[in-house]
């Protein structure tokens, strides 16, 4: 586990709501000078507290107005192998997030698309004939809320 002090955990807070934020910028919120938050930033990194920065990009003024959460069994286990499976839902654009679960379904799925008719096109020619797809259970996003992650407990 990383040892994390309250800079550090402030640091990580402010990059989780705006990765953009420079080392110069946060140094001025945190009463750092900029190659010490700079350091600390390149520490966080090295040793994995911070895997990336991203955008967060708007779906919808993008023209993705559909986002569906797709729970899919698998049909034979054994036969299909998950890596294969795997590897045919990873090139599926549409598909954003692939969550190998436990429970009644094997995956989770996060799909965009234009609108209904499109999220249909694509679950009838992409996902039902992915290998081993079975049994699979769509639920229509209708909104989301950004939540703060555990950052806040991290001792």
């Amino acid at each position: 586990m990383i040892r994390l002090d309250e800079i550090d955990r402030a640091i990580l807070r402010a990059l989780a709501e705006d990765a953009t934020l420079s080392a110069g910028a946060l140094g001025r919120r945190f009463g750092l000078s900029q190659p010490a938050a700079w350091r600390r930033v390149r520490r966080l990194h090295d040793e994995g507290a911070i895997r990336r920065r991203r955008l967060d990009l708007d779906r919808e003024a993008l023209g993705f107005g559909v986002t569906v959460f797709l729970g899919v069994k698998l049909a034979a286990k054994g036969r299909v192998s998950l890596e294969d499976f795997e590897r045919a839902v990873r090139a599926i654009p549409e598909v954003q997030l692939v969550h190998h679960v436990l429970g009644h379904y094997d995956y989770r799925l996060r799909v965009v698309a234009r609108d209904l008719a499109d999220f249909e096109r694509i679950l009838r020619r992409r996902i039902m004939t992915l290998p081993g797809a079975g049994e699979v259970e769509a639920n229509v996003l209708l909104s989301e809320e950004r939540r703060p992650g555990p950052i806040q407990d991290v001792p």
